[in-house]
């Protein structure tokens, strides 16, 4: 959330706690330890400005990061050499001790996302071949060999936070506690906050249609049973997933972590290494699955996913069901909410009167200058309780669907107060308390753990004791 801070104090502590929060979420890159420069055929060790544990800074890594957040569109105007190298240090601390308490990370995983993370910079850069000119790389499987060893390095990091945090919960009084410890003339300024709802329609696909997407699957599974054909391959040419098709299908399926559709886990832990389902329905569309290996509690599977097709006919019969459901709220004949609960295909939204929850904060607020800018450009010009045209719009599971949007409340801009705002200092207490156990941690594995500063860093001033004076 968007805070403006009346006083210094209380702002490096909210950016200190950003940081923390920040650092727990993200998946940005790190920087190898590795690095080595090739001079006059000599190989040439990067400068070394420090050691924690097994891991080394280097004085080019900083460099790096600075680049690296250019690259990200972060300003570094108000950061120093000092700030990113501590935050440096930081990490191959976690990355140290992830491995001393045996943090295992997904090797495959990793791979794939590397994979659409280096398609998807090289079609913003305009080539591959720009994107490994732009980062000095020799060929494109040098350049994804260090992504992945920067991107494994950094979920490492990530999970060795969530582990130091895990359990950490605030209890009422702690909220209360941490609310009142705020000077009256220090308390954050909480921005204009919206509540939106919405009334979706989605255009339905026919019986027909259906029958030939499951005929075609049962096609796919037969050439690949009796003839020996290629799933992979297969799915590589037809799956209609477009963020698996790149690896041919694959993922990896855990028993413990709630991943994909629930009906394509339980048919995908339902088979036999080398089984093949039959078609299944899903609110993605159909799927058939592979079953290719079972390494304990992970499953490597691949699919393919096939969309029955719709015609103009639903197209324009969905429309006009939203079109007569529009008229009749502006009529008065409905209301929003009522409209919602009759006609709205959106589940997830129809029984609460059409109420968009936020994925962020999981109320019902949207902060004005954090909404998605695509919602704002849909409702920035409503007023209360003013119902939008009739907008089409598309999503992972629907090509075409049609919605209409309306804002229910509006919070302006105000000084926050524990009765308004209580969710809200909930999650600054929380992030507080979090930031606590983590400095807590930091202390304790610094003075564990063998570090050594190079002469020319130690008179940078750290947050934690890096220097062991």
């Amino acid at each position: 959330m968007q805070l403006k801070i009346k006083d210094l104090k209380f702002t490096k502590y909210i950016y200190k706690t950003s940081l923390v929060v920040m650092a727990i979420l993200s998946n940005n890159l790190m920087l190898s330890q590795n690095n080595l420069s090739i001079d006059d055929g000599k190989k040439k060790i990067d400068g070394v400005a420090a050691v924690v544990g097994d891991f080394l800074v280097l004085d080019s890594d900083i460099d790096k990061q600075f680049d690296q957040l250019k690259a990200s569109g972060i300003s570094t105007d108000d950061m120093t050499r000092c700030q990113v190298f501590g935050k440096l240090l930081e990490d191959k601390l976690y990355q140290h001790h992830a491995i001393q308490d045996s943090i295992v990370v997904n090797n495959e995983e990793i791979q794939s996302f590397v994979d659409q993370q280096v398609d998807a910079f090289a079609k913003q850069i305009g080539s591959m071949d720009k994107l490994i000119s732009y980062y000095n790389k020799n060929s494109e499987q040098e350049l994804r060999n260090e992504m992945f060893e920067l991107n494994k390095s950094s979920e490492l990091a990530k999970k060795m936070q969530e582990k130091i945090i895990e359990e950490i919960e605030v209890t009422p009084e702690e909220v209360r506690q941490f609310f009142n410890s705020i000077p009256v003339d220090d308390r954050p300024l909480f921005n204009t906050e919206l509540k939106v709802a919405q009334i979706v329609v989605i255009p339905q696909t026919t019986q027909e249609e259906k029958k030939k997407v499951i005929e075609k699957l049962e096609q796919f599974k037969a050439d690949v049973v009796d003839n020996g054909a290629s799933f992979t391959t297969k799915a590589v040419l037809y799956t209609e997933d477009y963020a698996s098709r790149k690896n041919g299908g694959k993922y990896t399926l855990n028993r413990k972590k709630p991943q994909m559709d629930r009906t394509y886990r339980e048919v995908a832990f339902s088979l036999q290494e080398g089984e093949i389902s039959d078609p299944f329905e899903t609110d993605f569309g159909f799927f058939i699955i592979l079953l290719e290996k079972v390494r304990g509690q992970e499953y490597d599977v691949r699919s393919i996913l096939l969309r029955p097709k719709i015609n103009s006919s639903e197209i324009s019969a969905a429309k006009n069901k939203l079109e007569n459901a529009r008229q009749r709220i502006v009529d008065g004949e409905i209301s929003f909410a009522d409209a919602a609960l009759e006609v709205s295909d959106q589940v997830e939204t129809k029984y609460d009167g059409g109420q968009l929850i936020n994925p962020e904060t999981q109320d019902y607020n949207f902060e004005l200058t954090k909404m998605d800018p695509e919602l704002y450009s849909q409702i920035e010009k409503l007023k209360d309780g003013e119902v939008s045209i009739v907008l089409q719009d598309e999503d992972r599971m629907n090509p075409v669907k049609f919605k209409l949007l309306s804002v229910t409340d509006r919070t302006d801009e105000h000084v926050a107060n524990f009765a308004n705002d209580y969710l809200k200092i909930q999650s600054l207490t929380l992030q507080n308390k979090k930031l606590k156990e983590i400095e807590k941690w930091q202390n304790l594995k610094i003075e564990d753990t063998y570090i050594k500063i190079a002469n020319e860093h130690r008179d940078c001033i750290f947050f934690g004791n890096w220097l062991k004076n």
